[in-house]
This record gives structure tokens, C-alpha cells and sequence, in this order.
């Protein structure tokens, strides 16, 4: 797994989250939504979060990015399979910096963190989505070799959409 001393970078440091940083992921989360005009969708509690990241099932992970000693920036990421592939890929739910902490290394020290979990589980893929608009982040992604995946779309189904296909 992967090893905090590894990754001090600075007066910053990219580390695995603890139970102890639920409050500032939820924190985060807010934060993310409010940058991507998504408040209203947040329905995610401290609670949740601390269950579905350290209960008895794992769900999802996160990396945090703490700068002297606060966390200011996290990826939080799942396996998911390729069958294509056959492999195992991590898929990068969100990855957030506070906006007055960007350009510091921070985004790039989550990836960078996320990529060597990536090759320590032997997956073939490291995959994420982005909204169209968010030209920073595209081109920050492009700047790393990531590609578009332009023949790809993104379904999603939720609440009474579920319900009624799961009655059907």
C-alpha cells in the first residue's frame, strides 16, 4: 500500500485518509460540488463517508493532500474491472484541490500517488470522467498523457429509476 514517507513532497505531503479526516473530506466534497455548481446534489454525510471508506466493507479509498499538517486537496477512487483488459483499473471518482492551494503540485501529487497504487495492484487502466467545461482540468489531464475517451458515454441511472428497474 501505499507509503506517506514516500510521498513528502516539500512542506506538503500526499498520504492515504484515516477515519480522522472524514469531517475534511465532507468539507471537500462541499467544496468540489460548489466549484463544479453541483450543491444541490450532495447528499453524502460525514457518516456516510466515514462508513463506506473504513466500515466493515470498503467501498472506495482516498489519497489526501495535507499542507502543513492541513488537508487541502483529495482523490477518492475504486476498483472497477476491464474485461477487455483483464484487469483490475482504479477509477478516480474526484480528485480536488482548495482553489487557493492549486498550482502548488498538490493535483499532480494525488495522480502521481494514485498512478504508483495503480502499478503496485498491477491494473490496467487509471480512469476518471470531467465536465466539458472545466477546460483547467482538461487540459492539466492532457498535459499528463491522459486522452479523451470520445466514443464513450457516460449513463447514469438514480433513486426511482433504480427502484423501477430493480420491480421490473
Amino acid at each position: 500500500m501505499l507509503s506517506p514517507a514516500s510521498l513528502a513532497i516539500g512542506h506538503f505531503m500526499i498520504r492515504a485518509a484515516t477515519e480522522r479526516d472524514v469531517d475534511a473530506l465532507h468539507t471537500l466534497v462541499l467544496e468540489l460540488a460548489r466549484y463544479e455548481r453541483l450543491e444541490h446534489e450532495v447528499l453524502a454525510t460525514p457518516s456516510d463517508l466515514r462508513e463506506h471508506l473504513f466500515g466493515a466493507r470498503k467501498y472506495a479509498e482516498a489519497l489526501v493532500a495535507e499542507d502543513e499538517d492541513v488537508v487541502v486537496g483529495f482523490a477518492l477512487f475504486f476498483h472497477n474491472y476491464s474485461t477487455f483488459v483483464g484487469r483490475p483499473g482504479l477509477y478516480l471518482e474526484d480528485l480536488f484541490v482548495l482553489p487557493e492551494h492549486r498550482k502548488k503540485g498538490h493535483g499532480l501529487s494525488l495522480l502521481r500517488a494514485l498512478a504508483r497504487i495503480a502499478v503496485e495492484r498491477r491494473c490496467g487502466r487509471l480512469e476518471w470522467s470531467v465536465l466539458h467545461w472545466n477546460e483547467p482540468a482538461i487540459a492539466f489531464y492532457r498535459s499528463l498523457g491522459a486522452k479523451p475517451m470520445t466514443e464513450w458515454g457516460i449513463f447514469r441511472m438514480t433513486g426511482e429509476a433504480i427502484g423501477n428497474l430493480a420491480k421490473g
